[in-house]
């Protein structure tokens, strides 16, 4: 049996041959192709010396097609735990060295040990995606191993933060557990997502398209909305991770960090007094709006490239995480259509599973009309919109700074939706619809009489504009509870988040509602 010193030997030597992984040659091929190594990966997330490795010497039980010849280090994923800038996570990487990080029974065995684990110990979870699928020689197993993480993806959603990191091949059974998780981070040029790969899309439908086309970064960070980040490389990816985890709590029973900013929370800024164009057809930019209010001017921005006639982003105010859902008045005229609808939807629920007080700020004519959009369902898609607004019981702020007409008032956060408190600048105009065409539908038969029925037409519009294109009339009604100066925003919001903060709320008892998906 040996002695003490010969067994300890034994252990280093068998921890030395799995770090090396695949071997030399497989870890210089994962890097010719600008990836980092499974344990590289890791060992950037984690704090330095924090990673701890569960089930390192884990080995498959497939005895078909000669895999019992066939050792693949770790079974081709690293699982264990650490800390993240101080505070604890688990997570997983799988090991494109190592038989292409192919899933089978004893891979997904280790990935759900650890999930349990996160879901236990109410932590964040991260996942490394780089592998060829499903081992082939397991069969039904190989399945099965999806079917478990799939399974523990749903009892996690909404109880601790799931994150996956697509750094390489991601296709067929692989996708469905990043598409359930959280957040989604790609990496240009060396990720890929699709159900089907090139190659069989060719074989069926005879359409020819490259790998990065078909599922890479940019396309499902521009086209289908399926991940929320494209990085520059692997490292970039990580520490765009680590900037998330630092606006969530751990898990849905606290709050998020308080992080001291710096940022006076009284700052006033002159210049939102003249951000908003004379010319009511013209833009401007909300990022410069959102940059003036939050703390130091910072946000951080999932969706990026997606659905750019609304903005979702995470920030603070005096060091409080906060959710913001604005429209873009630079694209599309800030419009809601199906896409921006899903995108602030998806935002909104996992801002209010995660208790991040959501702040909405409105400028918008209307729906993006057109027969694609009805084609396409935008009234349930909007619908859902209108659902997670009211489902949310988080502290909710309402600013609108410019347009805000008929079903889009209600579909950004109105006070019949749960809106808390309802902030808008003078520049305003809370009403059914824009003034010309209110005009052209109440007057039609006076100007349509008229002498001149353009110059009636002009009249009528300028007397609805007196009326209602401003936020006068709401705030009469109390649907708005204070009219104030764009350049006080920062502080009237802190000070309104401050008294909003212990809000709670609670709801009729049910399973679960049916939203309209």
């Amino acid at each position: 049996m040996g002695n003490v010193a010969d067994k300890i030997k034994d252990l280093k030597e068998r921890e030395k041959k799995t770090l090396q992984m695949g071997g030399k040659e497989a870890v210089a091929k994962q890097k010719e192709k600008g990836k980092l190594t499974a344990r590289e990966r890791i060992n950037l997330l984690f704090d330095r010396g924090t990673f701890r490795e569960i089930d390192m010497f884990v080995q498959h039980l497939c005895v078909n097609f000669g895999m019992e010849k066939d050792e693949i280090p770790s079974d081709g994923v690293i699982t264990g735990h650490g800390l993240v800038d101080g505070r604890p996570a688990f997570a997983f990487a799988q090991d494109f060295t190592s038989r292409a990080g192919s899933l089978g029974e004893m891979h997904s065995k280790k990935i759900c040990k650890v999930m349990d684990l996160a879901l236990k110990a109410g932590v964040p979870f991260v996942g490394f995606n780089d592998s060829g699928g499903a081992r082939i020689q397991e069969g039904v197993d190989a399945l099965s191993g999806y079917g478990q993480i799939f399974y523990r993806n749903s009892l996690a959603s909404g109880v601790i933060p799931q994150i996956s990191a697509i750094m390489g091949p991601t296709a067929g059974g692989a996708v469905y557990s990043p598409a359930m998780t959280d957040w989604v981070f790609m990496v240009k040029n060396t990720s890929y997502m699709f159900i089907t790969g090139p190659d069989v899309i060719k074989a069926v439908t005879g359409e020819e398209i490259t790998f990065e086309e078909l599922g890479g970064a940019m396309t499902h960070n521009e086209k289908s909305g399926v991940a929320q980040f494209a990085c520059e490389s692997d490292e970039d990816a990580i520490n765009q991770i680590k900037k998330l985890l630092s606006y969530l709590p751990s898990n849905n029973m606290e709050d998020p960090p308080l992080v001291p900013t710096g940022d006076n929370p009284k700052r006033t800024d002159p210049a939102l007094d003249k951000i908003i164009p004379d010319n009511p057809n013209k833009s401007y930019d909300m990022k410069d709006v959102i940059r003036s209010i939050v703390d130091n001017g910072e946000f951080f921005e999932p969706y990026m490239h997606y659905a750019k006639n609304m903005i979702v982003c995470f920030a603070r105010l005096d060091g409080r995480s906060i959710g913001i859902i604005a429209n873009q008045p630079q694209v599309l005229a800030g419009c809601l259509d199906i896409d921006a609808s899903d995108k602030a939807t998806r935002f909104i629920r996992f801002c209010d599973a995660f208790n991040i007080p959501m702040l909405t700020i409105a400028d918008v004519p209307g729906y993006l009309p057109g027969s694609q959009q009805e084609w396409g369902g935008i009234i349930r898609h909007v619908a859902k919109l209108l659902w997670c607004y009211s489902e949310a019981t988080v502290p909710k702020l309402l600013l609108i700074t410019r347009k805000d007409y008929g079903g889009s008032y209600l579909a950004m956060c109105s006070q019949d939706l749960g809106a808390d408190m309802t902030f808008t600048w003078p520049t305003a105009e809370v009403a059914v619809m824009g003034a010309a065409g209110a005009a052209n539908i109440i007057h039609r038969r006076e100007i349509k009489e008229a002498d001149d029925p353009e110059t009636k037409r002009q009249e009528k519009i300028e007397e609805y504009e007196a009326l209602f294109s401003n936020p006068y009339c709401a705030a009469s009604r109390g649907y708005v509870d204070a009219v104030i100066m764009p350049s006080e925003t920062r502080p009237r919001l802190i000070e309104a988040l401050e008294m909003m903060c212990t809000k709670r709320e609670t709801r009729p008892p049910k399973k679960h509602g049916n939203i309209p998906m």
